[in-house]
């Protein structure tokens, strides 16, 4: 029989942060969230470089939201 899913283990903090994160995103759980976001990263590698897809406003954009939540 052929397995479907795997684990995935993550530290405990960072998935209290997804769980704060997702709320009312839609999102049903944070493995969905992990999930998507994962094969979105993979589905960009993918397709090749990332560079120049976004501007310096995103850039800055995103490097915002993840100092907020504590990664930078």
């Amino acid at each position: 029989m052929k397995e479907t899913k795997v684990t995935v283990k993550i530290p405990r903090p960072l998935y209290r942060k997804i769980q704060l994160l997702i709320e009312d995103s839609g999102f049903n759980s944070p493995t969905d969230f992990i999930v998507f976001v994962l094969r979105d990263l993979a589905g960009r590698t993918d397709s090749g470089s990332l560079e120049g897809e976004f501007s310096s406003d995103e850039i800055a954009a995103v490097k915002k939201k993840l100092k907020n939540l504590g990664y930078l």
